[in-house]
């Protein structure tokens, strides 16, 4: 692997005081080696004079493999978009799978993703879709009862023989569950099992819409279900729950009390029409870790960080009435430094000696980024950026994008297989 210095920078650290240097970054291996004033020379150098160099963005709730909805599943209820996706995912094939997974990975790194956490089910082909293409994938084989699957055998033990083998160094395997309204408490607790057993992380839809809160409410003796999956022990620190748009205050002190980290999809609930937002402020002030998810391209139909950051604050300022509820520092470290912790690393979301070098370099001299300088540079980001601006990606040392390209070139015949 080829050592790589990066010169004349904006480095945006994000560690604990939110460095911000003027300088150079030295990666050797896999890892970052120096910052600063590197004195070194390198196998490839970088000049990055009037552009700033960040952590790559984690995108903690995706579903990768469906890149191919794209425009196939718009201007239609949550409910209907499941029986629909239901249905195209029973007549999927592996090659399918595969080269949607390659697509959304292509979109993901172009906008300066570095690391996505997916919930699916035949992430082995995921996996290695993720080692060819050369990001970092953390992997949640989904789990559900087996009468709503269209899996092949029990979801539980699929997920337990995925995360029990080894997938590569770029791949991070773990178990997640649908929903409440296909998983029993025994598919619950089975995945929790597994977590537990191999030490892993828990991903799941959680809270989502109006009809899985009441609709569970109703029938169970109106018991919501953030309490329930509380009152049978399955929530902990390990779990990543998606969406939890409708959660009451008892159900945050739940969550918070849990240690359970949420991952906040403004976009995909918005385009559904869910109706629901999770109270983050009040999350926050519980000390529950928030991060960043595009959710699928059926849903959403972009994985881009830019826009994530962008409406996520939006949105909220505009429900709370208020602009300053929330700032641009904290939305940048819900999409690297907080969705890192959400996944239970500290070798990825800062830029530190040590740390593993996934990186995001963006050009701050296109006429979107202009006046940005040192003092605004996060809200140049924030609110300002988009994938134009991405210049380079790397990922563990691995050079992905450079002078805006795509390193790797998807062939011309990848939208004819993707089913």
């Amino acid at each position: 692997m080829k050592s790589i210095l990066i010169r004349n920078g904006l480095i945006i650290t994000q560690d604990e005081t939110r460095r911000i240097i003027d300088g150079d970054m030295l990666i050797e291996g896999n890892r970052i080696a120096g910052i600063g004033k590197v004195k070194d020379s390198a196998d490839i150098e970088i000049d990055a004079s009037g552009q700033a160099i960040l952590p790559g963005f984690i995108n903690t709730h995706a579903h990768v493999a469906m890149a191919h909805l794209k425009g196939l599943l718009d201007d239609i209820s949550l409910e209907t978009f499941l029986e629909k996706t239901f249905v195209l995912d029973s007549g999927r094939t592996e090659k399918g799978i595969y080269n949607s997974a390659m697509l959304g990975m292509a979109e993901m790194v172009d906008s300066g993703i570095t690391s996505f956490h997916d919930l699916y089910y035949s992430e082995d082909i995921i996996a290695r879709a993720a080692n060819k293409f050369g990001m970092r994938g953390f992997l949640a084989w989904v789990t559900l009862d087996e009468e709503y699957t269209t899996q092949s055998g029990s979801p539980v033990k699929n997920a337990e023989a995925f995360v029990r083998k080894k997938h590569g160094d770029l791949v991070t395997a773990s178990v997640g569950v649908q929903g409440i309204y296909v998983a029993s408490d025994e598919t619950y607790l089975g995945a929790k099992d597994i977590a537990r057993k191999y030490d892993t992380t828990m991903h799941t839809h959680l809270s989502e819409t109006r009809k899985e809160v009441y609709g569970y409410a109703s029938s169970h003796s109106g018991q919501r279900p953030v309490e329930h999956l509380s009152s049978i022990d399955f929530l902990n620190d390990r779990l990543i729950a998606a969406h939890s748009s409708f959660v009451t205050m008892r159900e945050v002190r739940q969550l918070a009390k849990a240690g359970v980290k949420v991952s906040w999809n403004s976009i995909s609930n918005c385009k559904l029409g869910t109706g629901g937002m999770p109270p983050v402020p009040e999350m926050i002030n519980h000390g529950i870790t928030i991060s960043l998810g595009t959710d699928s391209n059926g849903s959403n139909n972009s994985l881009n960080m830019f826009e994530m950051m962008k409406f996520s604050s939006l949105i909220l300022k505009s429900a709370r009435w208020d602009p300053s509820v929330i700032g641009a520092q904290k939305i940048l470290d819900m999409a690297t430094r907080d969705a890192a912790a959400s996944l239970r690393r500290k070798d990825i979301g800062v830029l530190k000696e040590g740390n593993l070098a996934d990186i995001t370099i963006i050009d701050t001299r296109q006429p979107n980024l202009i006046p940005v300088n040192r003092e605004n540079i996060v809200q140049g980001i924030v609110y300002s950026a988009n994938p134009v601006n991405v210049d380079t990606v790397i990922v563990n040392g691995r050079i992905l994008k450079r002078r805006k390209r795509l390193i790797r070139k998807l062939p011309e015949t990848l939208k004819e297989n993707m089913i």
